[in-house]
């Protein structure tokens, strides 16, 4: 390998997170790539990646990590998992807003962020407030480069069984085929293919301020 790039990623035991360092490695763009994690991966083994144990309430504990050149934020969480709209805000805004501001200390490149569709901070939606108030808030921040990503529907394999997302995952094979035109920007997506786009983004070297419809992300997947 001859780039000297380093990267990375908060929330690798996610379902973006997890296909995200395995596209990653298979890409072979970074000779080093931390995972900060709140518990080890078991069964991942790779030269260029390193575990780290973190507690996220004390980031700034981690700031050396942050000195790479693209930092992925992967986190989130729902209200079930989180049990109270405080732990959810936490996990899924002050968490991503503290590490976007240590990666800009930390000189890093370019902060790429799953948000979701749906983001807005005046939403009437707990969930797509929040999504919406930690977008509007990392644009604040005078980042080099910034790239948010609004995926759909997320499908693949959680560690988790969620029964609401089973049951939609299982409609949308027939409802994807129907989702063109306009409703082309709900169909559901591969967890695989953000975590594909999200490589291909920051290997674009371009230092822009961008978002990302899940239309968007498929298209450019879609470019190998």
């Amino acid at each position: 390998m001859s780039t000297n790039k380093t990267a990375l990623v908060l929330g690798a035991s996610g379902l973006v997170g997890n296909e995200l360092v395995k596209t990653l490695i298979q890409r072979n763009q970074y000779n080093k790539i931390h995972l900060l994690i709140r518990r080890p991966i078991e069964n991942f083994e790779s030269p260029v990646c390193e575990q780290f144990i973190a507690d996220f309430d004390k980031l700034e504990a981690y700031s050396e990590l942050f000195q790479v050149t693209d930092v992925f934020c992967c986190l989130g969480t729902t209200i079930k998992k989180a049990k109270s709209k405080e732990v959810f805000r936490k996990v899924d805004f002050e968490y991503p807003l503290e590490a976007a501001k240590l990666a800009l200390k930390g000189g890093a490149e370019k902060f790429l962020i799953v948000s979701a569709m749906g983001a807005d901070s005046k939403s009437r939606f707990f969930y797509n407030q929040v999504k919406g108030d930690v977008e509007k808030s990392l644009k604040t921040l005078n980042l080099r480069s910034l790239h948010i990503f609004r995926p759909s529907l997320l499908l693949g394999k959680r560690k988790e069984f969620r029964f609401g997302e089973k049951l939609a995952a299982k409609a949308s094979g027939l409802l994807n085929k129907v989702m063109v035109g306009p409703l082309r920007p709900y169909k559901a997506i591969e967890a695989k293919k953000v975590a594909l786009a999200m490589a291909i983004t920051a290997e674009s070297g371009k230092n822009v301020m961008n978002t990302y419809p899940s239309h968007e992300i498929e298209r450019i997947a879609n470019q190998k």
